[in-house]
C-alpha cells in the first residue's frame, strides 16, 4: 500500500478533516479517529443498525479507521491524545483554534515536544484574524463567503446552497496535498511542520479563474442570466424529450459546424451573426435558432449531431444515471465498502487511482469507541491504566 507504515491521528468532525484522513486510510495509512463520547455529528445522519447497516455518509468519511473515544478536558484524556501523537506521523484536526489553545493541543503547545509531527489544521477562515474562531461549514465559508456562490448563481435566481460536503471535499484534498508536501520535506530534514487549510481560501482557489480577473482588473463578469450571455453556442440546451445537455466550445470550427448540422447555413451568411458578437440581440437570435432546433430533437439525436460535429458536450445526468453509467464504473467512481455488519455496499471511491495498487477500503467505519482499548494498549498503556481511564470517564 502507498502509505503503509504511516500513522495518522485525526481529531475532527463532519467532513473536511475526516475526509482527508479517510483518503490516507484508503491508501494504506493506519488512521486513528479520536472522538468525544457524543461522537462525530455525521454518525446521527442515517441509521447504522443490523436492519439498515452502514451509515453511508459517516462511512465515506471514516472507512478503514480505528475509533477511540477520549475526553480531552480531563488530564488523563489529554495525555492519552498526546501519547498517541508521540507515535504518529500526522495529526489532522478541525477543532477551532481557540479550543485547541485552551486545551494546550495547538501547534505551538506541541511543536517542541513533538518536532517530528506534521500537524494539519483544517479551518473555516484561517488561524489568525478576527474570524479565526468563527463557526464555519463549507456552505458558509467555502460556498458563500468566498464568492463561489455569487459567481455561480445568476443574479435573476434566488440563491441556493451548495450540496452537503461539496467544498469540504475540495478542502480535504487540499489538506492532503499539504500533508504530503510536509512529509516529503520531513524525509529530508527530519522535522515536521504545521499545515493549514481554510474553507474560504480553498473556495477562493476553486473560483480562481474569476478571482484572478477581479484581482487584476478590479472587475469580472461572472454568472449571468441566459438572455444576457454574449455567447450563442456555449451553455445548456433543452431537448424535446425533456432533457438538458451542455455544450462547451473548444474551437472556432464548432459554431459553423453545429449551424450547418441543424440546417442553418443562412445564419453563417450574415456577418453580424459571426463571433465575436457585438450586439446581444444578434446573440439572442442565434440562440433562439439553436433552442428551436434542439427542442425538436431527442437527447440521443442531439448527441449524435454534436458527436458528428466533434463538439464537446455532455448530458445533465442524475446521480442515478451516473450510478448506471458504464463509463463511471470504468473510471473507478465507486468502491465496494464494508458496512461493519458483515456485508458491504457501494460508496464513492477516492478520487485518485493508482493502477496496479489496491486502494479499496481496508475496513468499515468504526463504531464509537470500538478500538479504544486496543489502541491505548498498543500505545504502551497497561491494561489496568486503560481500565482506570475508562472508569474515570477520560476514555470510553
Amino acid at each position: 500500500m502507498l502509505l503503509e507504515g504511516l500513522k495518522v491521528v485525526e481529531w475532527s468532525t463532519w467532513v473536511a478533516g475526516p475526509g482527508c484522513a479517510a483518503l490516507m486510510a484508503d491508501w494504506g495509512a493506519d488512521v486513528i479517529k479520536v472522538e468525544s463520547a457524543i461522537g462525530d455529528a455525521t454518525r446521527a445522519f442515517f441509521p447504522d443498525t443490523a436492519e439498515s447497516p452502514g451509515n453511508p455518509v459517516f462511512t465515506m468519511e471514516n472507512r478503514g479507521k480505528r475509533g477511540v473515544v477520549l475526553d480531552t478536558s480531563k488530564p488523563e484524556g489529554r495525555e492519552a491524545l498526546v501519547t498517541l501523537l508521540r507515535q504518529a506521523d500526522v495529526f489532522v484536526t478541525n477543532v477551532r483554534p481557540g479550543s485547541l489553545t485552551r486545551a494546550r493541543l495547538d501547534y505551538d503547545s506541541l511543536k517542541d515536544e513533538l518536532p517530528h509531527l506534521v500537524y494539519a489544521n483544517v479551518t473555516g477562515y484561517g488561524l489568525t484574524g478576527e474570524m479565526a474562531d468563527v463557526a464555519a461549514f463549507d456552505i458558509t465559508a467555502f460556498w458563500t463567503r468566498s464568492g463561489v456562490a455569487a459567481s455561480t448563481i445568476p443574479p435573476d435566481q434566488e440563491p441556493f446552497p451548495s450540496r452537503p460536503g461539496f467544498g469540504d471535499h475540495f478542502t480535504a484534498l487540499a489538506t492532503l496535498s499539504g500533508i504530503l508536501a510536509a512529509l516529503h520535506e520531513r524525509s529530508r530534514t527530519g522535522h515536521g511542520r504545521q499545515v493549514e487549510t481554510a474553507l474560504m481560501r480553498v473556495g477562493a482557489y476553486a473560483i480562481g479563474w474569476d478571482l484572478s480577473l477581479q484581482l487584476r482588473y478590479g472587475d469580472v463578469t461572472t454568472a449571468q442570466p441566459k438572455k444576457e450571455r454574449m455567447v450563442a453556442l456555449s451553455g445548456f440546451f433543452h431537448t424535446g424529450d425533456d432533457r438538458w445537455f451542455v455544450v462547451v466550445v473548444k474551437s472556432a470550427a464548432d459554431y459553423p459546424n453545429v449551424l450547418k448540422a441543424i440546417g442553418r447555413e443562412d445564419i453563417l451568411a450574415e456577418p453580424r451573426f459571426l463571433p465575436p458578437f457585438g450586439d446581444i440581440h444578434d446573440v439572442r437570435y442565434v440562440r433562439a435558432a439553436l433552442d428551436t432546433a434542439f427542442d425538436a430533437m431527442t437527447l440521443e439525436q442531439a448527441g449524435a449531431l454534436l458527436d458528428t460535429a466533434d463538439v464537446a458536450w455532455a448530458p445533465m445526468e442524475t446521480l442515478m444515471e451516473l450510478e448506471m453509467n458504464p463509463q463511471a464504473h470504468e473510471a473507478g467512481c465507486f468502491v465496494e465498502t464494508p458496512d461493519g455488519w458483515g456485508g458491504s455496499f457501494w460508496g464513492p471511491a477516492s478520487p485518485v487511482r493508482f493502477p496496479g495498487v489496491d486502494t479499496t477500503p481496508r475496513g468499515p467505519a468504526p463504531k464509537l469507541g470500538q478500538h479504544t482499548r486496543e489502541v491505548l494498549l498498543e500505545a504502551g498503556y497497561a491494561e489496568e491504566a486503560v481500565e482506570a481511564m475508562i472508569a474515570a470517564g477520560a476514555a470510553t
